[in-house]
């Protein structure tokens, strides 16, 4: 008699083999159907079904997993985006949202960096993509300055990182250290490159974000850079936030998707920025 082998395969009720779930599979699921909730507002068990082949039974299991992180509220038959009066999606949100048009966008950005330079790279979930870019395939000798703990996080994983952390006061919505004491340290320093993100993005304005502190330290690091080039997807074009980081005289190049509106384009070309369409 064989003895008995320790893994089993589970049968379902129709005789078939059930898979065993892929917990990296499940994790980018959800966070694809956070970003549809952060641009629609709300998402159906249905929907989930229909977008991502599975089951009503795993869909449900992602709203209430997504709902039990405060990610999503359960609604009847899906989930709707949280209420808040803070009108700044959480990260983890902002991450799911037009997140094919930002891997572009960070492929595109790290063919600009060379070996043995110092590059800033500031909040935002285009940046992490950035950085993720740049932790599969590093140049030599370069030296990362960030003050977003998601950025720093992936930049951590490569072998032996040159990396300046700035430190202050955390915001939790982007993860990031802002403050006197950051912009202090980075008036001290330089940088061949600063790629930053931002919230609104108007030719006829510039660049603006929801927090005063964050702009100030955004301000700063601009200063600091030989080059500055801006990664902001089509959907930033035409807003204003709250506080002005910079005019665009200073902006070398900015990096967007091909949804971008054609006119306000070539109103940054005519301005003498060049503007890559990924």
């Amino acid at each position: 008699m064989e003895p008995k082998s320790s893994s089993r395969t589970r049968i379902s009720r129709d005789g078939k083999p059930k898979e065993k779930p892929n917990r990296l599979l499940a994790e980018e699921r959800r966070r694809e159907i956070l970003g549809v909730v952060g641009e629609n507002g709300r998402i159906t068990v249905e929907e989930v079904v229909r977008r991502f082949g599975v089951s009503a039974v795993t869909a449900r299991g992602d709203l209430d997993a997504l709902s039990e992180s405060g990610s999503l509220v359960r609604s009847h038959g899906g989930g709707i985006r949280p209420l808040t009066a803070n009108p700044e999606h959480p990260l983890r949100v902002r991450e799911g949202m037009h997140h094919d048009e930002k891997v572009r966008i960070a492929q595109a950005a790290a063919q600009l960096i060379r070996p043995l330079q110092t590059v800033i790279l500031c909040t935002g979930s285009t940046l992490a993509e950035l950085a993720a870019q740049i932790r599969r395939n590093c140049p030599e000798n370069i030296t990362l300055i960030t003050y977003a703990l998601n950025v720093a996080a992936k930049l951590a994983e490569l072998p032996n990182p040159s990396l300046i952390m700035l430190g202050g006061f955390f915001r939790p919505p982007s993860t990031a250290f802002v403050g006197p004491h950051a912009e202090q340290i980075m008036h001290s320093l330089h940088a061949d490159h600063c790629f930053m993100s931002t919230v609104g993005l108007d030719p006829d304005v510039g660049l603006t974000t929801l927090d005063i502190m964050e702009a100030q330290l955004n301000r700063r690091m601009i200063e600091s850079a030989s080059q500055v080039t801006v990664l902001a997807d089509s959907s930033k074009f035409g807003h204003r936030s709250l506080s002005l980081i910079s005019d665009f005289r200073p902006i070398h190049r900015v990096i967007t998707d091909i949804g971008a509106p054609a006119a306000e384009v070539e109103k940054l070309r005519s301005r003498g920025v060049e503007v890559i369409l990924a």
